[in-house]
């Protein structure tokens, strides 16, 4: 089991963030990411000063949408940050969601095919062709081709994604796919599918790494671990996918008055409406719980997993409970 750790917009301001990624590194953790969500702090820049600040940790941005950004534009990105970081970029490509890619009045329909020509695009520029495509998102001519030579000619691509279509998807042409586990009872599922991709491409399963994104509250006081992440499973809780809420009992009827509450801004009383149930969504408790649910998923056939979410009541008390009690577990 190789462990990766997301930092969300949420823990703190970019300087910290950065921070925070260097005592993940030193507490032993493989890669460190940060989600590109719409209207929040640039992964790019982030990941940017991550490579500087660090020296062993594999560094990614999780959800990088085709849409918001063209693929010369993402190919160029990755190359920069894999120049800079000496060969530890990572590419992570695509959405967990399409709603927030449309707040900005894209169509995303044809998500499928435009992740696959991106994906296509972005490995030609790295293989040093010129890309003269001719696809159904992207037509190009014959002065596409990267201006510089890549310090690596492939960066890995993990797929970010979601529904049974996507992760198929992920499965036929991702080095990785990166589903969101929330809640991990539903990992076999998405494990199965994601296989399923991979074996349809004529690919053996065990090629594609499947990097679970899941979220995380840890802390040696388990009620304090459950109070830190309502806040995660109120605002994040109700856009998850109907099977994803089934696999623990809940339903999107069920977390509708959730969104209400958060869409009117009443926060706290958002954090009150969220049951014991709904923290199954996420991984909550002490180090030997952690660790329990971490080999459940490693069973259904997780090879690395991405901890994300309020991490813990203290970020830094979290990181360090994982470097000292659970990583080492695994090692």
């Amino acid at each position: 089991m190789k462990f990766g750790i997301r930092f969300i917009e949420f823990l703190g301001s970019p300087r910290e963030l950065v921070n925070y990624a260097v005592l993940g590194e030193q507490a032993g953790f493989d890669s460190v990411w940060y989600p590109h969500d719409t209207f929040m702090h640039n992964t790019w820049a982030l990941t940017s000063a991550t490579a500087e600040a660090t020296s062993r940790v594999k560094i990614g941005g999780v959800g990088i949408s085709p849409y918001h950004a063209n693929p010369c534009e993402i190919a160029t990105y990755a190359a920069t940050l894999d120049e800079l970081s000496e060969g530890r970029a990572i590419l992570g490509l695509g959405f967990h969601t399409r709603m927030f890619v449309g707040w900005t009045g894209i169509d995303t329909s044809d998500y499928l095919n435009h992740t696959r020509e991106t994906t296509d695009i972005i490995r030609a520029l790295f293989r040093g062709e010129v890309v003269e495509y001719k696809g159904q998102s992207f037509q190009w001519d014959d002065q596409c081709y990267f201006r510089f030579k890549p310090y690596r000619d492939q960066v890995p691509i993990y797929i970010c994604p979601f529904g049974q279509d996507y992760l198929e998807l992920s499965g036929e042409i991702g080095d990785g796919s990166m589903p969101m586990i929330t809640p991990p009872a539903s990992a076999k599922t998405m494990v199965s599918a994601i296989h399923a991709g991979a074996k349809n491409a004529g690919r053996d399963p065990s090629d594609v790494a499947i990097s679970g994104c899941a979220w995380l509250s840890i802390s040696e006081n388990r009620q304090a671990a459950a109070d830190k992440m309502r806040n995660m499973v109120a605002y994040f809780g109700p856009h998850l996918e109907e099977h994803a809420l089934e696999s623990v009992g809940l339903s999107k009827e069920a977390m509708q008055p959730l969104r209400e509450l958060v869409e009117q801004k009443r926060y706290e009383e958002a954090h009150a409406a969220v049951t014991e149930d709904m923290l199954k969504l996420g991984i909550v408790g002490t180090p030997k719980e952690v660790i329990t649910e971490i080999e459940q998923l490693a069973e259904a056939g997780i090879t690395e997993i991405g901890f994300g979410g309020p991490l813990g009541p203290d970020v830094k008390e979290a990181i360090q409970l994982m470097g000292d009690k659970v990583i080492p577990y695994f090692t």
